[in-house]
């Protein structure tokens, strides 16, 4: 009896102990991190939170993006994205609302931008070996690029909102590179905000979302880097602070192999069939919606600076590009930036506005 009793009184304590290190107040910011579409992800929290409630919040927001992973990689044979892939020419698929969501957005931006961006691309970027076909990194024959490009075609997809279902027409292959890790930001913030969590910044491989203040007692705005455009290193170009909004950049410094002397960008222009090729190292697009912002960010990465910031000013956009330039490279903002980050913080930063 006597040991029966020790033993209660010592689970006792351990259940105490563990209701108290779960109660443990944590000091803000809060970060929560980890890996995700062969990214990474990093939730930065200014809310006052519990050691167990930033577990679960953890556990939470992987969820979210295991989902989005679930729904729109081309890397898992059992994803929707795939199933939809496989599905034979013609034949209508169910799609769940996200997925349509994505591919809506997809399809309105490859309108507005003459298909400078467009999901069909898949079989390219497989091609140019920056896809999922674990190809060599060299330059693929011409009348293979050509056979290749013949499959490509936005309009090849056709879309029943109505009825929640897709088809396509031809046989192309869907690949969201350029849009899912924004629709993944827009869901961890929604989960975020479900969770009553009113201060954070999400960011997903470099597509962020920010909401409330980094610092809510002094009301300190969010400050995001958009980094320079340097193969080498990590440095931010500017420091730029924003309030409830997303931003989602697109750059060619990262991902990129060297054959003979000449560059390959993993950014695939759709038109050609080819790596872009021109002196816009990057851009960065803000947006309520990164889903939105991540789209736009691949069309103007392909476009270049001129047709890009073009087509910026009559669409509106919020856009910030980096250009490189003989000595260096210069930066650019669309109006529409201008009134997001404000007119003081672009004059330090000397910026010019393209009117």
């Amino acid at each position: 009896m006597h040991k029966f009793i020790l033993l209660l009184i010592a689970s006792m304590l351990l259940a105490l102990s563990a209701c108290s290190e779960t109660s443990r107040p944590l000091t803000p910011p809060v970060t929560l991190e980890g890996d995700i579409f062969g990214t990474f992800y990093q939730v930065t929290i200014a809310d006052s939170l519990t050691k167990g409630q930033a577990r679960t919040l953890k556990e939470g927001l992987e969820k979210e993006l295991d989902y989005v992973d679930m729904a729109m990689s081309i890397y898992r044979s059992d994803s929707e994205l795939i199933k939809f892939n496989n599905t034979p020419v013609g034949e209508w698929f169910q799609l769940s609302e996200d997925l349509m969501h994505v591919l809506n957005v997809s399809q309105m931006v490859s309108a507005h931008s003459n298909g400078a961006f467009d999901v069909t691309i898949g079989g390219l970027v497989n091609l140019w070996s920056f896809g999922s076909e674990n190809r060599p990194r060299e330059a693929p024959e011409r009348d293979i690029i050509e056979q290749r490009l013949s499959e490509v075609g936005y309009r090849h997809i056709e879309l029943d909102i109505t009825n929640g279902h897709a088809r396509r027409l031809q046989d192309v292959f869907v690949d969201l590179g350029g849009v899912a890790k924004g629709f993944g930001t827009d869901q961890v913030a929604a989960y975020l905000d479900e969770e009553g969590i009113n201060n954070y910044l999400v960011n997903l491989g470099g597509d962020l979302t920010v909401k409330g203040y980094r610092d809510k007692n002094e009301q300190l705005p969010w400050r995001i880097g958009i980094e320079a455009p340097l193969d080498d290193r990590r440095q931010a170009q500017h420091i730029i602070p924003l309030l409830n909004t997303s931003v989602a950049t697109s750059g060619d410094y990262r991902n990129y192999f060297e054959e003979d002397g000449v560059r390959y960008s993993h950014t695939i222009d759709p038109r050609s069939g080819k790596p872009i090729q021109h002196s816009l190292a990057s851009v960065t697009v803000a947006h309520p919606e990164n889903t939105v912002a991540d789209a736009w960010a691949t069309a103007m990465m392909v476009l270049g600076e001129k047709d890009g910031m073009e087509l910026a000013l009559s669409q509106n956009l919020a856009v910030l590009m980096l250009v490189r330039e003989d000595t260096g490279w210069s930066s650019y903002a669309s109006p529409a930036f201008e009134e997001i980050v404000g007119e003081n913080i672009i004059a330090e930063l000397e910026i010019p506005i393209f009117q």
